[in-house]
């Protein structure tokens, strides 16, 4: 474990999340210093705490990444596209989204690329443009399911498909998973979260294709690879 991806190029490719309702200023500003310490990639959270992090975080290298319908995907596209601007503007660099399930499971492709054409093109009027990751709660998924949906990601262009919300009784990330989206929609990066706990979880999802890494348990990867984290 370990010999494929350096410690440090983990690091970077995790978004450090805290996603919980309850969370607090405190542990919000927590999990920011956490993710400079550790040079993760950026740090991924609820609106609410958007501004606050991107002021924490300015003069970094770590983004900020706001998810958005969360974690129903259930709004309508004009609301997900007022959200996105509204979390731009607050400060966010990536947007994390859930995609509308129904849609999903109805097969009603028409409306789920429709949606993610028109915050995709909310997030590329932005300058720079602003990452789209659509998350699409693959373990709920069907395969075929898991199909229609990575096709429509990769029709529309977004950015990345992700696994999951973590938030999903049906569970999380799996490496099966990663393989298929990666294979389903080649143009797509892929972000697998939703119960990636260990370092060896992450990089078994890094050796099936993911780019990126969704977890709150970054700052324990980091020390299982050997790094010395501050408390």
């Amino acid at each position: 474990m370990g010999k494929a991806f350096s410690r440090e190029e983990v690091a970077s490719r995790i978004d450090h999340t805290l996603l919980k309702a309850e969370a607090t200023r405190e542990q919000v500003l927590r999990v920011c210093d956490e993710a400079r310490s550790c040079r993760f990639g950026a740090v991924c959270l609820n609106g609410r705490w958007v501004s606050l992090a991107a002021e924490r975080l300015q003069g970094t290298n770590v983004k900020v990444a706001a998810v958005m319908g969360f974690p129903l995907g259930a709004d309508t596209t004009k609301s997900k596209v007022a959200q996105t601007k509204d979390l731009i503007y607050a400060g966010a660099d990536e947007i994390d989204m859930v995609a509308d399930l129904a849609a999903i499971i109805e097969g009603d492709d028409r409306y789920l690329l429709h949606q993610l054409q028109a915050v995709l093109e909310t997030c590329r009027s932005m300058k720079p443009p602003v990452p789209l990751k659509v998350i699409v709660e693959s373990a709920a998924l069907t395969t075929d399911q898991k199909i229609l949906a990575c096709r429509a990601a990769e029709q529309s262009g977004v950015d990345f498909l992700k696994t999951s919300t973590g938030f999903h009784p049906a569970g999380g990330a799996t490496t099966e998973d990663v393989r298929l989206m990666r294979e389903t929609a080649p143009r797509c990066k892929v972000k697998a979260a939703g119960g990636i706990r260990t370092a060896q979880q992450a990089i078994a999802m890094l050796e099936a294709g993911a780019e990126r890494i969704g977890t709150s348990s970054g700052v324990q990867i980091m020390r299982e690879l050997g790094a010395e984290v501050q408390p």
